[in-house]
C-alpha cells in the first residue's frame, strides 16, 4: 500500500506533536463550553468522543483522498463563544446542526473558495506567519518559568538541525520528556483509563439559539478557523480543493452534533506542523503526517478523558516549546513569501501585524481583521478606478 511506503518516523512524530499541541492548548476551553451549557460529566466525555472521531476520520479520509496533508480541528473560538452562551444543551445541539448546515452550504456552493481565491498569496502567507509567530514567541517566553527544560529542548533543536535535520523535532520531544521526567514535572495522577461512551442529546430548534449560538459559531469558525486553515494550505504550496473539504467538515459536524461535535473546521497551527519539512523532506509524502494525526485523534476519541489526562501530564512549557520550535521553519517561509513581492509587501506586513496583535472585534478574531486590513491597504494603494470615456462629439 502506498501509504505505508510513504510513511516515516518523522511523519508519525509530526502527527503526534500536532495532536499534542491541539489538545493541550484548548481542551480546557471545550470543557468550559460544555459546562456552560449544563453538560453532565458523561456528556462532556461524549463531546471528546465526538470531536476526536470527527477530527480523526475527516483528517484520515481527506488526506488519503487527495494525497495532501489535510488536518481538521475543533473550533477553539467557537468553544469560547459557547462558554458565554445562554442556552440549554438541547437548544445548543440544535444550533450546532444549523451551523453545520451553513458550513456545508458555504463549502459545497463554492462561495468560500471564491473569497479565498481573491486573497493574494502574500496576504495569505502573512496571515499564516501571524498565526504561528505567537507560538514561536511563546516557546522562548517559556524559558521564564522552565529555563532548564526549554533550554535543553532548544539545544536539542539546534544540534538536531545540524546533525539530523529530518529528525530534529522527534529529538526535541524526547529530550523534553526526559528532562521533564527527571525533574519530576510529569504528572500521571490525572490519567484514568476508561472507554468513552457517546451520549445522544435530542436537538431543540429555537430562534434565540439560532441567532445567539448558531450564527456567531458559524462566523467565528469560518473567519477565525477556516480562513487561516486555507492560508496554511496555500502557503505550503498545496492545491487542495477547498470547497469539498469545507463541505465535508460541515457534514461531519451535522452527524456528530447530537453527541457534542459542535463545529469541525480546517486546522491551521497544527496543520502547519504536518506540512513542514520536519514532517517529511518530500512534500508529496507529508500527507502521512496528517493521517497519523487522524489516527491519534481517533484513539483520543475512543478513550476519551483518559487520553486527555495523559496529554495533560506534560508540563505546559514542554507543549509550548515543542510547538514553537516545530513551527520555526514554517514561520520563516511564511515571512519570506509575504515580503517577497514589493507590490504586496506593505499590505502583507499590515496583515501580519494585525494578526499578531490578537485584535478581536464583535467576537470575530484577528485572522479575519488581518485580511480585511491587508485588503483595504492593497485596494487603497494599487486599485485604479476605470475612467468613463467621454462620448465622442458628433458633427
Amino acid at each position: 500500500m502506498r501509504f505505508f511506503h510513504d510513511l516515516s518516523l518523522s511523519a508519525v512524530v509530526a502527527g503526534f506533536v500536532a495532536v499534542l499541541v491541539g489538545f493541550t492548548s484548548s481542551v480546557a476551553i471545550v470543557f468550559q463550553a460544555a459546562a456552560a451549557l449544563g453538560a453532565t460529566p458523561a456528556q462532556a466525555t461524549s463531546w471528546i468522543w465526538a470531536l476526536g472521531l470527527g477530527m480523526g476520520v475527516t483528517s484520515i479520509g481527506l488526506s488519503l483522498a487527495y494525497r495532501q496533508p489535510v488536518l481538521t480541528a475543533w473550533s477553539t473560538p467557537g468553544a469560547a463563544v459557547l462558554a458565554t452562551a445562554s442556552a440549554s444543551m438541547p437548544e445548543a445541539v440544535g444550533a450546532f446542526m444549523l451551523c453545520a448546515v451553513a458550513i456545508a452550504v458555504a463549502g459545497y456552493t463554492g462561495w468560500f473558495a471564491k473569497v479565498m481565491n481573491r486573497i493574494p498569496t502574500a496576504l495569505a502567507a502573512a496571515l499564516l506567519a501571524g498565526v504561528l509567530t505567537r507560538f514561536g514567541m511563546d516557546a522562548f517566553g517559556a524559558m521564564k518559568t522552565q529555563l532548564p527544560l526549554v533550554s535543553a529542548m532548544f539545544a536539542a533543536y539546534l544540534l538536531g538541525r545540524r546533525l539530523w535535520p529530518r529528525y530534529a523535532v522527534p529529538g526535541v520531544l524526547l529530550v523534553g520528556i526526559a528532562v521533564a521526567s527527571l525533574s519530576g514535572n510529569l504528572s500521571w495522577s490525572a490519567v484514568q483509563w476508561s472507554l468513552a461512551t457517546p451520549v445522544w442529546t435530542t436537538p431543540v430548534f429555537t430562534l434565540q439559539a439560532a441567532i445567539g449560538v448558531a450564527l456567531p459559531l458559524f462566523v467565528v469558525t469560518m473567519a477565525s478557523q477556516n480562513l487561516p486553515g486555507v492560508a496554511a494550505i496555500r502557503a505550503a504550496g498545496y492545491d487542495t480543493p477547498i470547497s469539498p473539504v469545507i463541505g465535508t467538515t460541515g457534514v461531519a459536524t451535522l452527524l456528530l452534533a447530537p453527541f457534542g461535535g459542535y463545529a469541525l473546521n480546517l486546522a491551521a497551527i497544527t496543520a502547519a506542523i504536518c506540512m513542514s519539512r520536519e514532517a517529511h523532506e518530500d512534500p508529496a509524502r507529508r500527507y502521512t503526517a496528517s493521517v497519523m494525526a487522524g489516527v491519534f485523534y481517533v484513539a483520543i476519541g475512543l478513550v476519551g478523558g483518559a487520553v486527555v489526562g495523559l496529554l495533560a501530564a506534560f508540563p505546559r512549557e514542554l507543549v509550548v516549546a515543542i510547538a514553537g520550535l516545530a513551527l520555526l521553519g514554517t514561520i520563516g517561509a511564511g515571512l519570506a513569501a509575504a515580503v517577497k513581492d514589493d507590490r504586496h509587501r506593505e499590505p502583507a506586513l499590515i496583515t501580519f501585524l494585525v494578526m499578531l496583535s490578537g485584535l478581536s472585534l464583535w467576537g470575530v478574531g484577528s485572522a479575519f481583521w488581518g485580511v480585511v486590513a491587508g485588503v483595504i491597504a492593497l485596494v487603497v494603494q494599487h486599485y485604479r478606478f476605470r475612467s468613463v470615456a467621454a462620448p465622442a462629439k458628433t458633427r
